[in-house]
């Protein structure tokens, strides 16, 4: 489990409210997390668990309530461009879809974001780039195409586009659902060792055992709210609550 430092917010969010129309996804949601901290958010599909994570990067703007991201507040209505530039340089995001553009290289891939974004020579995006591609073990793919990876390169190559960023914070929207059963763990170990060097990751997820073992608390949602919450392998362990009984059967008995 890592490390992480007590009483130092990267997020705060407080009685986070998201309706679409009539259909509430989130009701009166309030957390935080610490920097260098994991937090794993677990729920049945339909729980609000991925909306949670888009609401703090500001994919999705939040009904009601607040959330700061490293000191700043998501929920004011006229973020400016810049601000939400600068939001998303800091906060990055792996989907369960990789979203890696097809017609680039892995290199191509990695170093748009930094050129564009945040302004970067093309020898030193190319340099971060082979770094992190490196750090995931996947330096030798650093000319091919998304069509010659397989799903678990694909996302180790969406987590190093990621970090060529050098975010404060990476999110993950179930990194590992899109992937074959042989695949999973290739990209649960660099998503460990993340973890390990002082990452602050929230991560959505049904990798129930990796959530015990690599975060340091989890949230379980249950239709739109938090039911329980606290220190990973406690809340795993011995759960309280009927729902999160039921939720953890279902997933040993489906591995």
């Amino acid at each position: 489990m890592t490390p992480f430092i007590p009483n130092s917010r990267m997020i705060e969010f407080s009685q986070v409210e998201k309706s679409y129309g009539s259909l509430k996804v989130l009701q009166g949601i309030s957390g935080y997390v610490d920097r260098g901290e994991v937090l794993a958010v677990i729920g049945t599909s339909g729980c609000g668990k991925s909306t949670l994570l888009r609401c703090l990067n500001r994919l999705e703007t939040i009904s009601q309530g607040k959330i700061v991201v490293n000191g700043m507040d998501l929920s004011q209505p006229d973020l400016s461009r810049k601000q939400l530039r600068q939001l998303r340089s800091q906060v990055g995001m792996v989907f369960q879809q990789f979203n890696l553009f097809p017609h680039l290289s892995v290199l191509d891939n990695l170093t748009l974001a930094p050129r564009q974004v945040l302004g970067r020579s093309r020898q030193e995006s190319e340099e971060r780039a082979r770094f992190y591609l490196e750090q995931v073990g996947l330096l030798e793919k650093v000319h091919a195409h998304p069509e010659q990876l397989s799903g678990g390169q694909k996302q180790r190559v969406a987590i190093a586009r990621s970090l060529c960023m050098e975010p404060s914070v990476l999110l993950f929207d179930e990194p590992t659902s899109a992937l074959d059963p042989e695949l999973v763990g290739e990209v649960l170990e660099v998503m460990q060792e993340l973890a390990e060097e002082g990452m602050t990751m929230v991560v959505v997820t049904h990798e129930v055992q990796f959530a015990r073992e690599v975060a340091n608390r989890v949230l379980f949602l249950d239709r739109g709210r938090i039911l329980e919450e606290g220190p990973a392998r406690q809340v795993l362990t011995n759960p309280q609550s009927d729902r999160l009984q039921a939720f953890l059967s279902r997933i040993r008995q489906a591995t």
